[in-house]
This record gives structure tokens, C-alpha cells and sequence, in this order.
């Protein structure tokens, strides 16, 4: 048996303990908000054994012996669970040695190298860094000499989400969408001093955070891309930028201000994590650890609103970055509904730079990870979404209205309300194995699977002109958008384990839930497993697989299967949808998800706990290599793997918070990249393509 990887112990989880302080204000090692006592599916399964159990003949399998499986719960029709069985299980063929279509490189393996690291026979550039010029006027970055001005007009720090759009009117040209999702001043400002940060440090920390929309160019015969500065399209949204609260939130008392006594715009977005991108061209964004940058709430007396601030992670005294010195509206003491008008999904339209980006209020309001659209057959957008927290819920909300489809103003007019008006609804699950088989060990249950089916729950409905209805009792439809937590605790939703990005595949319409890790499941006081979250201190994730009933994405129930259970394949607790776990990479943490053109999942991660970088990974969600999983590559010291765009010529990464290690500093730093020694880390965006000019994965 191969040997298994070393565990990082510096710090809890494979993070450094300064990226668990400036990304989410160390939000996994405080009080976990959800104290509800909403069920587990392990407890609701755990009265009744289940039909399908009242069959079995077998005793408990072990992984090595399992036979995995894509079976759908009871929630899905018999025709879509039928078929042939997995690879791996009995009665079928082992695998052919290629590997699928899209997945035909030489796996990285693991390491601890100080770059970028890819496959044989593929090359690299970086595209752009924080702070190279981009807009008419922006100097070049300078960062002893930087500016808040001049941050204003350069690519922002920390980027997470990518989208690149077509631009068919410009020859080898797309438009390149970033989020950059938060500041660490400590790797930004020689000298910073966490308890007296300075104005203009706070001045540019707010123009680096935001959205960046730049135009990127590529040569014919690699995959290199380039920024090209001062486009028209070129754009910078910052913390003084204007965006509108839409939907049926706008005006609601709850988001009204001393600044904006109408409730209805909102200066900057914040922590703007993964995101999504439109059939009709605009690209959405997730407003996430927004609660890390308010002060005081220990000084908001009244105990309705203080319980909501601690549901949603707020926390006493000062903020990390001190921003509520500079600004009232961060100091929840003075504007305690400031904090109302963060966390939502954003929606961008970045073919007009003179738009006003809206914020969704009709998506709810928690801790966005991600925002990805599927349409209905009759052309109504769903959207997908998990709320990055431990123990808390994924969501999906169901518009009532239909695509237009065209170029037409009326018909871009039109899309821009789709996600104004319908229905918000969150998960239950439960499984189908008696609770007893689910131990917590991630040992398979006796039927070879984690798998179940489950409800959506609605909490509200939007309609027209701003009116909604609440579904949940005791709570008006304002109350339930913007607290939209304490409307999934009511109605019973499963805690998961850190739902983070959730993005339904194009080819399937099979639904991926990226579950990145909880190693507060089953401590005293706190959930223990159950079969949608088998594992106690689970430290590596999961990757849950959901389809809708019928295949409709407005149904109310699905069916759902743990499609990858993280970690080292030689860990008996480890599960990749039953393929030889000899033939597949390690992987911890799954964050971001993307697909390629022939229906592969691309997982990126984060805060890997293996002893190894993060990276990204291809994995096979269909046919005889499904479950086959590959590294692609690996990113520097301290970073992330974030934003993956896979094309089929061209792979593109963000790679977020480089040198990010605990003790490091400008003056110390922990990585030379991307510019070498002697240069200030940066963090950047990376194209990978074949040296030979080749489809990648080909």
C-alpha cells in the first residue's frame, strides 16, 4: 500500500493562521453561528431502517472492497438510476488504460515547489498581477509608493472568481472578469501595523477589493494571454463604487442608512468569492466573509439584532483592519443595518462599463461562495449557491420568468430581472442507510454508497414590483432575504460541512456540490456524521452529487450521492466514486468547481491538509473512468488555487494570496513568486496551455 501523505500540524485545517485571519476573520475556529437543532439526516434516518435496507443480504463493505456508485436516491426517477454499474463495481470491465477525453496528461505530483508547477509538455504565463495598470491614466504599480488613487486603477489584489467572455468582434480577444476577494495588508504595506493602520492604507485596501473587468488578448498558436491596458471595457470596481439593491429587498427599512435613507445603493461589494456566468452575458458574484469587516457588535443592545449579528459570525470589539475608525458605516454600533447590505450575489454586466451592478436581494443573503445558472426547458434561470460555513445549508432559487433570447435591448433589458422575481428554496437531505452504518469513520455503508434523496424547502417568493411572501412562519419575506440563515434553521435544512461552490454541469444536468471540510463534525457539543457528511473531524471534504427529480431543475426533490470523498487514496476513508483508488491522485479541500467541453469536473483547492500545495484537479463524472481524478497542477507557497476557467485550449487560474504563511511579512517574505527574489509577492491570474499547441487534456 502506497504510503500516506504527511499532515500539515501548523496550523488547524492546512491553512495558515494568516489567511485564516485576513480571508474569513478566523470564522472556522470561533463560535460556529448555526447553534440551531435543525435534524441531521443521520438522525432522521435513524427511527426506521430504510426499504432499501430491509433487502440486504451483505454484511458492511470496506473501501477497498466497495463497490462505488452513482445510484440516485429515492427522490430520483427509476429510469435515471438504471444503467450500467460504476467502474469498479462487480460485473464490469476494469477501465481502459487511457484516460478520458480532456484528462490525458501526466498527473503532477504532489510537492512543495515554489511555483506554479504543470504538466510535462505544457507551458505558462502570468496574464496579469495585482496592481498592473488597467485603466486610462493608472500609473505603473509602484508598492512603495502606492496610492489609493492609483489602486483604483489597477487590478485588484487577491483574485478569486475568473470568467473569460467571447468578444466576437475583436479578433483573439475576450473579456476577462476577476473578483478580488480581500486584503492581507501584511504582505501589502512594508511596516504595517495591524493596530494603527494608517488611512491610506485603508483608502487602497478598499480600492484593491472589488471586481476588475479587463480586456486580455491571445497569440494564435499558444495559449499566452496577455492584458491589454486601457481598453474601453476595462473597468475597476472598488469599495467607493456605487451598486443598486434590486429585487424585493430594495427600500426595506432593514437596509436603510443614515447615507442612503432610501435603502436602495450601496457603496462597494465585499469578500467577493466564487462566482458564476449568465446565458444572457453578464457574470455573477458571491459576496462572502462580509461579517470580518464590521466592528462593535458587542455594543448593539437591542438582543433581536445582536442574535441576527451573531448568527451571521459578527463579532465584538474592533475589526481586523480597523476600517470602522475611518468610516461610521463599518461600526454596527452607529449603522447597524451597513452590515444588511453585504452578503448577496452581485450581477455584473460587463459589456457595459457604464452600469450600475446589482445586488440580488431576492437570492438571499449569507455567506456566498458561488452563483451558477441552469435554465428550465421553458427558459427559466435556477441558481445554485452554498453558504461557506461550517454546519450551514445550500440553496437554490427558481425564477419565475423567461429568458429572452436575442441581442436586442429589450431583450438585455428583460434578462437583467430574471433574478428579481421567484422562488428561494434550501436543502434537506437524507440518507438511506440506517444511522448505525453511518460511524463516522467514512467506512461505505452496507449498500456501497453515501447516497439519499431530499426536498427543497421554500422560504419565499418574489413577484413583481418588489412584493414577496414569506414561506416561513413567524418571519416576514424582508426578514427571510436578509436573514436568510435563521429561515433555513426554522425549516429544518441539513447542516452540511462548508458548502462552498455548486455548479450544475452543462452536459448532465447532474448538480456538484463542493463540501471542503469540518473538523468541528462530531466534537463534544457540536453535529456528528451523517451519511451526506460521513466523516468525524472531517479535515479533506467531499464532493456531493445531486440530481433533480425528472432531471428538471425546478423540481422540489432529487436524489443525491457522495460522488468524492477527499483525501489520500490509501485512506480506507477516502471514496472516488468506485474507481481503482491506486489509479487517482490525492486531493484535500475541494473549493472551486468548473467544467471543460467534454463534461469533466475541475475541482481547485483549498487549504490542502496533505502536506502538498494546492492545485487543480480533472476529474471523470461519466462513463467507464468516472471517478478518475488527476492533478493538473500545483501554485505557489501560501496560495490557492481559485477562479478555474477550462478551455479547450487553454486553462486559466487565479492564483489567490501567494507567500500567505504565518511569519511572513514584506520584509519577510515566504514566496519569491511570481517575479523572483527581491520583488513583492503578488498574487496573479495564470494561462496553462499544450506546448505543442494542442486541446488540453487531448
Amino acid at each position: 500500500m502506497r504510503r500516506m501523505l504527511p499532515l500539515i500540524t501548523t496550523h488547524p485545517g492546512g491553512r495558515s493562521a494568516l489567511t485564516c485571519r485576513f480571508r474569513c476573520g478566523d470564522a472556522c475556529f470561533g463560535e460556529v453561528p448555526n447553534t440551531s437543532g435543525n435534524a441531521y439526516a443521520g438522525d432522521v434516518i435513524a427511527a426506521a431502517v430504510s426499504r432499501r435496507a430491509l433487502m440486504r443480504t451483505t454484511a458492511v463493505v470496506t473501501v477497498a472492497a466497495a463497490a462505488g456508485g452513482a445510484l440516485l436516491g429515492p427522490g430520483a426517477p427509476a429510469a435515471q438510476a438504471a444503467g450500467a454499474p460504476p467502474a469498479g463495481a462487480p460485473g464490469r470491465r476494469p477501465p481502459r488504460d487511457r484516460a478520458a477525453r480532456g484528462l490525458r496528461f501526466a498527473p503532477v505530483a504532489p510537492n512543495l515547489d515554489d511555483r506554479v508547477t504543470v504538466p510535462e509538455g505544457y507551458a505558462q504565463n502570468v496574464v496579469i498581477r495585482w496592481g498592473e495598470p488597467i485603466l486610462r491614466g493608472a500609473p505603473a504599480f509602484d508598492p512603495e509608493r502606492q496610492t489609493a488613487a492609483a489602486q483604483a486603477g489597477q487590478f485588484g489584489y487577491n483574485n478569486d472568481f475568473l470568467s473569460l467572455l467571447p468578444l466576437p468582434r475583436e479578433r483573439d480577444r475576450q473579456l476577462l472578469v476577476a473578483n478580488h476577494e480581500y486584503t492581507d495588508e501584511v504582505l501589502m504595506f512594508r511596516g504595517y501595523d495591524p493596530e494603527r493602520p494608517t488611512r491610506e492604507q485603508v483608502e487602497i485596501a478598499w480600492a484593491a477589493h472589488g471586481l476588475s473587468v479587463v480586456v486580455v488578448e491571445g497569440q494564435r498558436r499558444t495559449g499566452r494571454l496577455g492584458a491589454v491596458p486601457r481598453h474601453p471595457l476595462n473597468r475597476r470596481l472598488t469599495m467607493t463604487s456605487a451598486f443598486r439593491l434590486a429585487g424585493p429587498v430594495a427600500g426595506d427599512p432593514l437596509v436603510r442608512t443614515h447615507a442612503d435613507p432610501r435603502g436602495t445603493t450601496v457603496l462597494g461589494t465585499l469578500n467577493n468569492c466564487a462566482g458564476g456566468e449568465t446565458p444572457w452575458g453578464t457574470t455573477l458574484h458571491g459576496e462572502e466573509n462580509v461579517n470580518q469587516y464590521f466592528g462593535n457588535a458587542d455594543r448593539v443592545t437591542d438582543p433581536v439584532a445582536a442574535a441576527r449579528l451573531k448568527r451571521y459570525g459578527f463579532k465584538s470589539g474592533a475589526s481586523e483592519r480597523k476600517w470602522e475608525r475611518f468610516d461610521d458605516r463599518f461600526d454596527l454600533a452607529k449603522e447597524p443595518n451597513e452590515a444588511n447590505r453585504f452578503g448577496w450575489v452581485v450581477e455584473l454586466d460587463p459589456y457595459d462599463p457604464d452600469s450600475t451592478p446589482r445586488k440580488r436581494t431576492a437570492l438571499g443573503r449569507f455567506k456566498h461562495e458561488a452563483a451558477q445558472p441552469r435554465l428550465t426547458r421553458d427558459g427559466r434561470p435556477v441558481v445554485y449557491m452554498g453558504d461557506d460555513e461550517q454546519f450551514d445549508y445550500f440553496y437554490k432559487f427558481v425564477s419565475a420568468k423567461r429568458r429572452m433570447r436575442g441581442e436586442s435591448r429589450t431583450a438585455h433589458a428583460h434578462n437583467l430581472t430574471l433574478l428579481d422575481e421567484g422562488t428561494l428554496y434550501v436543502a434537506r437531505l437524507t440518507g438511506d442507510s440506517p444511522a448505525a452504518e453511518v460511524d463516522g469513520s467514512g467506512t461505505l455503508p452496507a449498500d456501497g454508497r453515501f447516497d439519499g434523496g431530499g426536498e427543497w424547502i421554500p422560504l419565499a417568493t418574489a413577484g413583481p414590483g418588489g412584493r414577496a411572501v414569506s414561506h416561513v412562519p413567524g418571519m416576514s419575506a424582508a426578514e427571510v432575504y436578509v436573514f436568510t440563515r435563521q429561515a433555513a434553521d426554522r425549516v429544518g435544512a441539513t447542516k452540511m460541512d462548508r458548502p462552498e461552490d455548486v455548479e450544475p454541469s452543462p452536459h448532465t444536468g447532474k448538480v456538484y456540490v463542493a463540501l471542503t471540510k469540518n473538523s468541528d463534525r462530531g466534537k463534544p457539543g457540536k453535529p456528528g456524521a451523517d451519511e451526506a457528511n460521513p466523516r468525524n473531524g472531517n479535515k479533506h471534504g467531499q464532493v456531493l452529487e445531486l440530481t433533480e427529480h425528472g432531471n428538471r431543475p425546478e423540481a422540489t426533490r432529487f436524489g443525491w450521492n457522495l460522488f468524492l470523498v477527499a483525501g489520500d487514496p490509501a485512506d480506507p476513508a477516502t471514496y472516488f466514486a468506485g474507481f481503482p483508488k491506486d489509479r487517482v491522485s490525492p486531493i484535500s479541500c475541494p473549493d472551486n468547481l468548473a467544467f471543460d467541453p467534454h463534461g469533466n469536473l475541475w475541482i481547485s483547492t483549498d487549504g490542502n491538509a496533505l502536506g502538498s500545495q494546492d492545485g487543480l484537479f480533472g476529474v471523470a463524472t461519466d462513463g467507464e473512468r468516472r471517478g478518475e481524478l488527476k492533478q493538473f497542477l500545483t501554485v505557489p507557497n501560501g496560495a490557492e488555487t481559485c477562479g478555474p476557467v477550462i478551455q479547450e485550449r487553454r486553462v486559466l487560474v487565479a492564483v489567490q494570496h501567494p507567500g500567505e504563511v504565518d511569519g511572513a511579512s514584506v520584509e519577510r517574505p515566504a514566496s519569491t513568486w511570481p517575479d523572483g527574489p527581491g520583488r513583492i509577492v503578488r498574487p496573479a491570474v495564470v494561462a496553462v496551455w499544450r506546448a505543442d499547441g494542442g486541446a488540453v487534456g487531448g
